[in-house]
């Protein structure tokens, strides 16, 4: 079985070079990338099947660059090695085609199995962000109405409670009183747990 081709994209030399070291005993790395538009020549160029790229890049970041990334075709697999806890970037990074998202902080372990389970197609959400609670994931959707769903999917998308409201012509209130007995009914206390909910149903896909 060939190994894992990677592309690796940081500005920071000593974390672009720990990366390389922790790394280039379990994949084949390709390059460094250390802005973001050297990443999308090298994504085009190389077309490495999964590649790793930090939110805060010069030139262009993270983001933006993964979108340019997508647009010119890209197949590759992406996952954001970012230093933020976030939910809001969480979602911002599966929006613009990421497959992962692991924190600078995990364990090395944790970024090899992160690597693993994008290139074979799944998601991957570092465990240092929260988990969903056991309970059937059959049970949660049934007992979500169809206008929490709304909701959710909106919250899955970035939106403000504001901005909710503004899209489904309900008050405030009514949007922030939704988004409570969601996460009553999930048993979640952060909007990252919904987060990770929304993709565990596909709502980002």
């Amino acid at each position: 079985m060939s190994r894992i081709r990677l592309l690796l994209a940081d500005d920071h030399t000593m974390v672009a070079e720990g990366l390389r070291s922790l790394l280039r005993d379990e994949f084949e790395l390709l390059g460094t990338a250390a802005n973001g538009k050297e990443l999308v020549d090298a994504a085009v160029e190389l077309n490495p099947d999964v590649i790793l790229v930090d939110i805060s890049m010069p030139v262009l970041n993270g983001f933006d660059a993964v979108r340019e990334i997508m647009k010119r075709g890209s197949e590759s697999k992406i996952i954001f090695l970012t230093m933020h806890n976030d939910a809001t970037l969480l979602a911002e990074a599966f929006r613009c085609g990421a497959s992962g998202y692991v924190l600078k902080q995990a364990a090395g372990e944790e970024l090899v199995t992160a690597i693993r389970e994008v290139a074979q197609g799944n998601n991957y959400i570092t465990s240092l962000i929260t988990s969903l609670p056991p309970a059937s994931q059959a049970k949660q959707q049934k007992a979500i109405t169809p206008r929490q769903r709304e909701v959710l999917q909106l919250i899955s998308e970035g939106l403000t409670m504001k901005e909710i409201a503004a899209e489904l012509k309900i008050s405030t209130r009514t949007a922030e009183s939704h988004k409570y007995e969601i996460m009553q009914t999930l048993g979640v206390e952060t909007t990252a747990e919904l987060i990770r909910y929304c993709l565990r149903l596909g709502l980002i896909s």
